[in-house]
């Protein structure tokens, strides 16, 4: 279980740099450059992602129950992490009313997809795991609401929805239908 934390305290804490302190993240920038904000950010985003996938796996043999999911709940699991697949596609998709509506898709997706697995897994390692993605995504999104809303510069577009809505999809389709299975040998559909 310590490797899975470690792992969530680099990952998360890296991509907490802004919810904690903006202006320390612009000096950090300025002071290094760039390239090399981005280089060290990645890096560290790779070793935590890395720690957090390993000590996942490792924490989930023999993990112990804090609930048992109720049988319904696993069922809207099936709903929310599909939207978040969309919200999440909508980041990188153009600009459409699903982004400029939400503002931030990709975080929003992140706490959809965590609250679905929280409502579908009661172990231990699966609660320190999603519910350490969710409580970070619902304060990411809160932080960033106060921050002023991405500038894209861009009319939102009926093909940015259409396409978000399409790819996300397909992604989770192609979860469902084995890739999940294959990765975490869990298949969500029972």
């Amino acid at each position: 279980m310590i490797t899975l934390i470690i792992g969530l305290f680099i990952f998360l804490g890296i991509h907490s740099f802004r919810i904690v302190s903006d202006a320390g993240r612009a000096a950090a920038i300025r002071r290094l450059g760039e390239m090399r904000f981005k280089g060290a950010y990645s890096i560290l985003s790779l070793v935590g992602l890395v720690l957090t996938v390993w000590g996942y796996g490792w924490a989930r043999d023999g993990q112990g129950m804090l609930y048992d999911p109720l049988p319904g709940l696993k069922h809207v699991a099936l709903v929310l992490v599909p939207v978040a697949f969309v919200l999440v596609a909508a980041a990188y998709t153009p600009t459409g009313r699903i982004k400029t509506t939400v503002r931030h898709p990709m975080v929003l997706g992140v706490a959809l997809w965590a609250l679905g697995h929280l409502f579908a897994n009661g172990g231990t390692a699966d609660v320190v795991l999603f519910g350490a993605f969710f409580v970070w995504a619902v304060v990411d999104y809160l932080n960033s609401l106060g921050r002023s809303a991405p500038v894209t510069g861009e009319t939102p577009r009926t093909i940015g929805d259409v396409a978000a809505v399409v790819a996300g999809l397909v992604a989770a389709a192609v979860f469902l239908g084995g890739l999940h299975r294959w990765l975490f040998d869990v298949s969500p559909l029972g």
